[in-house]
């Protein structure tokens, strides 16, 4: 039974005001989770144009969205334990204004190096709302609940790389790449709005007592030596590696190589987007049928298959793009079954610092992110290739690791050093 359940849940006027509140968190924690991958998504059109605006290279576009990238996780280590500290809400105040000063201040860059650089710091705003949701997930819920919680939010979160293409193709339409960043600014004010008026707290002030800064290194030092907890981030940071491989070679592959306009080029990325998100829906279903662990390895199985496939495709002298885009589809679907399941497993038993566990999970997966994008974008030509070799490397780094963690699962006993209750 969930933890946040009574008996009076039982009657049907409370299980719908339980359910109810259960929508809110869910649309509230993915709206705010959405707004950093947004500023991601929304411009994925317009790297084209930014790299002919500022005179820059390929690689060094890229890196605009590596260094973001790099805040994205390094910024998660300080909210974490922060949150644990003082509470949810005061530091999402603080990411929300400093993602949207940084966002006015990429909208006025001038060069390729100032955008880059204000990049990095939109990126630390942008951790707030990466690693505060998925504590606040653990403070209400654990097991199938918290995965269904999590699935829900990642449906929410899913406008992002669903309608951001699409309405930064818009923006660009109108008001050329700058607009863009206007446009998340006015989002992340929106958020702002959302965390002073909807979000209730959920870390209490007796829950904080024992949060030092202390306890915050001593609880990454745990998590470090916890082996479990390091695989189940790991086969979640390679799965993601491959996204994030494709995300920043896409645009150049699919509009320079295919010739697909800005907006062909956004409704390709929504669909695969599409299937990710449709199939993290079933994680708590299948979870319950069959487990969580179980519904990891198949799935991570069936997606190192299936990259496997592509690769090999490629490697042949193949350079069809509905090949492409059909077996990232299936690819993604499978991935969106693995990367919710993975970050509730992970957290599972780590409750009492459960901010400090989300930061670490959402560090080491950024940078792993970040350090794939940086090797492939060395190699980076336009061409389908190195993007399809990053891709794939990820998906069978991330099988590896599936098996290596959970081959021989047992049930893990929740610790007493770190379990909430």
């Amino acid at each position: 039974m969930d933890p946040t359940s009574s008996p009076a849940s039982s009657s049907p006027d409370a299980s719908s005001s339980s359910f109810s509140r259960f929508l809110k968190a869910a649309l509230i924690l993915g709206l705010l989770s959405a707004i950093g991958p947004f500023a991601i998504d929304m411009y994925l059109p317009a790297l084209p144009a930014i790299g002919a605006s500022l005179g820059a290279e390929v690689g060094a576009v890229q890196w605009s969205l590596t260094a973001f990238f790099m805040a994205l996780g390094v910024g998660q280590l300080f909210y974490g334990p922060v949150s644990d500290m003082v509470g949810r809400k005061p530091p999402l105040y603080f990411g929300l204004a400093l993602f949207t000063l940084a966002s006015a201040g990429c909208a006025l860059a001038t060069d390729i190096h100032t955008l880059v650089a204000l990049r990095f710091v939109q990126g630390l705003g942008a951790a707030a709302g990466m690693a505060i949701p998925r504590a606040v997930v653990r403070d209400l819920h654990t097991g199938t609940e918290a995965a269904r919680l999590m699935s829900l939010l990642m449906l929410v979160f899913s406008i992002s790389p669903l309608l951001a293409p699409l309405a930064g193709s818009g923006v660009i339409a109108v008001a050329g790449w700058r607009g863009v960043f206007w446009a998340v600014a006015v989002a992340a004010v929106a958020g702002l709005l959302l965390v002073a008026r909807g979000l209730t707290e959920t870390r209490l002030p007796a829950d904080r007592l024992e949060s030092s800064l202390a306890s915050a290194l001593a609880g990454y030092w745990l998590l470090l030596r916890d082996t479990h907890f390091l695989g189940l981030v790991f086969i979640g940071g390679c799965s993601m590696a491959g996204f994030f491989v494709y995300l920043a070679g896409s645009p150049f592959v699919l509009i320079n190589h295919y010739g697909l306009s800005p907006v062909q080029y956004s409704l390709a990325f929504s669909v695969n987007a599409a299937a990710f998100f449709a199939a993290a829906q079933f994680t708590a279903r299948l979870g319950r049928r069959f487990g969580l662990v179980a519904t990891v390895k198949a799935a991570m199985s069936g997606a190192g298959a299936v990259m496997a496939a592509l690769l090999a495709y490629y490697l042949a002298g193949g350079d069809r793009l509905a090949v492409l885009l059909s077996l990232y589809f299936v690819a993604s679907g499978l991935m969106g079954l693995v990367i919710p399941t993975t970050s509730v497993l992970a957290l599972e038993e780590h409750g009492a610092i459960a901010g400090t566990a989300s930061a670490l999970l959402g560090t080491l997966q950024m940078l792993i992110g970040a350090l794939a994008m940086g090797v492939v974008g060395v190699f980076a030509t336009g061409k389908p290739l190195p993007m399809v070799v990053g891709m794939a490397c990820g998906a069978l780094l991330g099988l590896a690791l599936t098996w290596a963690t959970l081959g021989r699962h047992r049930a893990v006993p929740r610790s007493p050093r770190s379990h909430a209750g």
